[in-house]
C-alpha cells in the first residue's frame, strides 16, 4: 500500500490493560490523532471547519487487531486515502517500530455534514485530495 502520511508515537503505560497490552479502544485514539495531524499538515483545521458549519464524521469503521502493542513500544501510524462518492476512505495501519510488525489495520469512512446535512466540502476535497 502506498501510504501518504506517517507519524511516530509511543505507547504510554496508562493505555495498557491488566494483561500489559494496549487496550483496544486506544487504537481508535491513535488513528484519529493520525488523521488530525494529516489534516493539519494539509492546512485544514477541524475547529475552523466546524465554525463554518462543516463537520467530518466517521460513518463506518472496520478494524483488525494483529499483534499487540505493549507499554513503551514505539509505533508508526500510517495512512492512505481515496474518495468514493461523498465518502473519504482512510486506510490506516499501525506498525511496531522495532520490527515493522503490523499491529493494527483499519478502514475508516468519513463523510461531511454541511450545516447538519450530508454533503460535499470543497475545502476537504482540496486538502485531502489536492
Amino acid at each position: 500500500m502506498d501510504f501518504i502520511f506517517e507519524t511516530r508515537m509511543m505507547v504510554r503505560d496508562y493505555e495498557c490493560d491488566i494483561e500489559g497490552i494496549v487496550n483496544n479502544a486506544n487504537y481508535l485514539h491513535y488513528i484519529e490523532h493520525t488523521r488530525h495531524l494529516f489534516l493539519k499538515e494539509r492546512g485544514l483545521s477541524f475547529a475552523e471547519m466546524h465554525a463554518k458549519g462543516v463537520d467530518a464524521v466517521v460513518a463506518r469503521m472496520n478494524m483488525q487487531f494483529k499483534v499487540p502493542l505493549r507499554c513503551d513500544d514505539e509505533f508508526f501510524s500510517r495512512l492512505s486515502l481515496k474518495k468514493e462518492g461523498i465518502k473519504y476512505v482512510f486506510y490506516q495501519n499501525i506498525y511496531r517500530v522495532c520490527d515493522e510488525k503490523l499491529c493494527f489495520r483499519a478502514v475508516v469512512e468519513l463523510v461531511c455534514l454541511v450545516d447538519g446535512k450530508l454533503g460535499r466540502s470543497e475545502e476537504y476535497d482540496r486538502a485531502l485530495l489536492g
